[in-house]
């Protein structure tokens, strides 16, 4: 088995996380290269011309290059299927097409919150208090605290876990972590998403700012 994740080299997007849990939580053996997005690493051979789209995180098996983290998961289930390896998305057909859903509307929505409340603030949280959020932010913050009230019952979404959970559990965080108000079970359920193993894992890798 060959398996390498290209991620960003400061490890703060939240979609390399993604790709590095689903991992993780196949539990298949994989090594990490990092990509220099500031210094343009992306656009630039090697990695710009391995990667089709010039984003990470990429995966590389056996010679095959894909990117999208969401993409990267159906694909992980698909080549290393249950029930020889774990599922990182539902088994059930409906299950899974929500988690789906719920993959896509966290990556294409709340564009206001997404860049007021950056991925920064989860993997480090900012040592003094951030600007009030815009209207237009609020807005999506109220959007997504609606719409995760409906989602969450429990401890997971689909009864087991499923990468779904963790990338939730990240949009819930950028609020958390800068302080804005959350119903108690949307916390709870947020940061005990966050003490799973594979995350855990992936923050101890997490360059911390000097």
């Amino acid at each position: 088995m060959s398996l390498i994740l290209y991620v960003d080299r400061n490890r703060i997007s939240p979609y390399t996380l993604s790709a590095f849990v689903a991992l993780s939580e196949k539990q298949l053996p994989f090594a990490v290269r990092d990509v220099d997005l500031d210094a343009g690493a992306a656009r630039r051979p090697p990695f710009g011309t391995l990667s089709l789209t010039q984003r990470v995180p990429a995966i590389e098996h056996a010679g095959f290059i894909l990117t999208e983290s969401n993409a990267i998961a159906d694909y992980l289930d698909d080549a290393f299927a249950a029930p020889d390896y774990p599922s990182v998305l539902p088994r059930d057909m409906r299950q899974r097409a929500r988690a789906r859903q719920v993959q896509a509307w966290l990556r294409s929505d709340l564009l206001a919150l997404r860049n007021e409340r950056d991925s920064t603030v989860v993997f480090h949280p900012p040592r003094a208090a951030p600007a009030p959020l815009s209207p237009a932010a609020q807005a999506a913050a109220a959007k997504l605290l609606q719409i995760a009230g409906e989602l969450v019952h429990g401890e997971h979404l689909f009864g087991a876990w499923s990468i779904a959970d963790t990338d939730l559990a990240l949009m819930l965080l950028r609020l958390i972590k800068s302080g804005a108000p959350v119903p108690p079970a949307l916390r709870d359920y947020a940061l005990a998403q966050w003490q799973r193993p594979a995350v855990q894992q992936w923050l101890a890798k997490v360059p911390q700012p000097s």
